[in-house]
C-alpha cells in the first residue's frame, strides 16, 4: 500500500507554467466587461488580491468599492441585477459566500437574481492566512441553494473562460479559486462549457473526477499509476452544479470505479455531488480525496496540501484502495 504522505518525484512538478487561478478570473471579467457594458464589479476592499484591479482600471465607472461589508455587497449586487446590470460581487470565499450566505440565499437566489458571486482565496492552499480564511465549505453551502450554478476552475484558462461564461448565463453563479500559483493544464483552445465536464485523459480501469487544483494532481497520479499498469481516466469536473451526469454515469459504466479529488471538505462538495449521481444511476466503488472534516491551519501551501492528504500520492493511494473493491 502506498503511504498517503509519500512524495512523488519533484521532477513531475516542474514541467508546466504556473499562474494563479485568480489571475484568470481578473482577465476574464475584464473581457466580459469589454463585451457587455452591463457587467459591473463590486469588491470588499480586496481589489488587488482578488485581481479585480484591472477591471477597476479599465472600467472605473462600473466599479464599486463597498468596503469591508460583504453582506451589504450582496444586497447592492441584487439591487443592481434587478435593474438589468450583471454584477460580479468579489471577496474572499470565507466571507463571500461565508459571511453573507443569508443575503445570497434570500436577496439573490430566492429572486433568481443575475448576480455572479466570486470567492477568492478558497481552500487549504491559502496557507499562512490560517483556518479562519481557509474556506473549505463554500461549495457545500452554495450547491444547496436553488437556482445557483457552482464552478471550480482548474487553472488560469479555465477561470478566464468561466468568468466570461458566467456573464452570459442568467441567474446566480458562484465561482471559487485559491491564491497560489496553479499549474496550467489547459490552453485557450480547451473547451469550456458550464455544466459539461471535460475528459483530460482516457482510461479503462478507474476514473478520477477532480476539480480545481486537484485536476493537476490527478494527472500526475495517473502518470504514476500508468507506470504500474493501471489505466486511469481523468475528468475535469469544473461545474459542480449543474453537474455533468452523463460523464459521471459513463465513467461508472466504462471503468467500474471512481475516485473524486477536491480541495474542500469531504462533505457536501464534489464527492457528495458525484456520489449522488452514482448511487442513483450506476453504483460502483468510490473513494474520496478531500479535507477530512477538520478546519485548516497556518503553514506553507504545499506543506498543508500534503498534511491534509490532498496531493497526487493520496490519489494514487485511493485508486489502489478503490480497485480492491471493484
Amino acid at each position: 500500500m502506498l503511504n498517503p504522505h509519500a512524495k512523488l518525484s519533484d521532477r513531475l512538478y516542474g514541467e508546466v507554467e504556473q499562474i494563479p487561478t485568480r489571475t484568470g478570473f481578473g482577465d476574464g471579467v475584464v473581457e466580459a466587461g469589454s463585451q457587455n457594458k452591463d457587467v459591473v464589479l463590486l469588491c470588499c476592499d480586496l481589489t488587488d488580491s482578488t485581481k479585480s484591479a484591472k477591471f477597476r482600471k479599465e472600467f472605473p465607472e462600473r466599479f464599486v468599492e463597498v468596503g469591508v461589508a460583504e453582506q451589504n455587497m450582496a444586497g447592492i449586487g441584487a439591487g443592481m441585477a434587478y435593474t438589468g446590470k450583471i454584477p460580479f460581487i468579489v471577496s474572499y470565499a470565507a466571507f463571500n459566500p461565508g459571511r453573507n450566505w443569508d443575503q445570497i440565499r434570500v436577496s439573490i437566489c430566492y429572486s433568481d437574481a443575475n448576480v455572479k458571486i466570486i470567492g477568492a482565496h478558497a481552500g487549504i492552499s491559502v496557507g499562512p492566512d490560517g483556518a479562519t480564511h481557509q474556506a473549505m465549505e463554500d461549495v457545500a453551502i452554495t450547491r444547496v441553494l436553488p437556482n445557483m450554478t457552482v464552478i471550480v476552475p482548474c487553472d488560469y484558462h479555465d477561470a478566464k473562460k468561466a468568468a466570461l461564461a458566467m456573464s452570459k448565463v442568467k441567474g446566480p453563479c458562484y465561482m471559487r479559486f485559491g491564491r497560489e500559483n496553479v499549474p496550467v493544464v489547459t490552453t485557450p483552445e480547451t473547451p469550456f462549457q458550464i455544466g459539461r465536464a471535460e475528459t483530460f485523459r482516457q482510461g479503462k480501469d478507474v476514473t478520477v473526477i477532480a476539480c480545481g487544483t486537484l485536476v493537476y494532481e490527478a494527472l500526475i497520479a495517473a502518470r504514476e499509476l500508468e507506470g504500474q499498469g493501471i489505466d486511469v481516466r481523468v475528468i475535469n469536473c469544473h461545474t459542480i452544479k449543474p453537474i455533468d451526469r452523463e460523464a459521471i454515469i459513463n465513467a461508472a459504466k466504462e471503468t467500474g470505479a471512481i475516485v473524486t479529488a477536491e480541495e474542500h471538505q469531504i462533505h457536501g462538495g464534489l464527492a457528495s455531488a458525484v456520489a449522488e449521481v452514482v448511487v442513483k444511476s450506476h453504483p460502483v466503488p468510490m473513494e474520496f480525496v478531500a479535507v477530512n472534516d477538520r478546519f485548516g491551519e497556518s503553514g506553507q501551501p504545499d506543506e498543508l496540501m500534503r498534511k491534509f492528504l490532498v496531493k497526487a500520492p493520496n490519489i494514487v493511494w485511493s485508486v489502489k484502495e478503490v480497485l480492491k473493491r471493484k
